[in-house]
């Protein structure tokens, strides 16, 4: 009997730790997030939405000049504006033969910014919740991981960018032969 009455204690203690952790939430990040977001959408309509797009005809030049506008730059300003999953249909300004590389870059750049600008993916904020956890726990500093996590992103976007760019040629000039 005793044994079951350790089995309910340890099954509503989930729950308990389940609220607490919730609660945790409630009144930490979701109100940073919601006025975060609120300043962003702020931001935009300041801006205007027809010069964030003039940004995408922009990086669709050919050259390689235009890489890094469309890796790196087009990326982050859509996935910092727009957020995720919004940011990914800016490709709708580029050419058919860079919209696969966009989306790649784009849906990778998703994740790095979240320690600087929790705003772009509040639904992944729980992957960077547990490794600033981690962090915290071992009595480091949060600021030089969340910018080191971004500044790597930008090398990886940028990569993935240009590599899916020559697979997507190499595939379509294969097809159409």
């Amino acid at each position: 009997m005793e044994a079951l009455a350790n089995l309910a204690e340890g099954f509503i203690g989930l729950f308990q730790q389940g609220g607490d952790t919730f609660m945790g939430l409630v009144t930490g990040i979701v109100p940073l997030l919601i006025v975060l977001m609120t300043f962003v959408n702020a931001i935009i309509a300041m801006i205007g939405p027809e010069r964030i797009d003039k940004v995408g005809e922009w990086a669709a030049r050919d050259g390689l000049l235009f890489y890094p506008i469309r890796y790196i730059i087009l990326p982050f300003l859509s996935v910092f504006f727009l957020t995720n999953p919004m940011a990914y249909t800016m490709g709708r300004f580029l050419p058919e033969k860079f919209k696969p590389a966009f989306y790649d870059s784009a849906v990778s750049f998703v994740h790095p910014p979240l320690g600087v600008f929790p705003h772009i993916n509040p639904g992944e904020i729980f992957v960077w919740s547990g490794i600033a956890a981690g962090i915290t726990e071992l009595g480091l500093g949060l600021g030089d991981l969340a910018v080191r996590y971004l500044l790597v992103g930008l090398v990886v976007i940028f990569i993935r960018g240009i590599v899916t760019e020559r697979i997507t040629a190499v595939m379509w000039a294969s097809k159409s032969k």
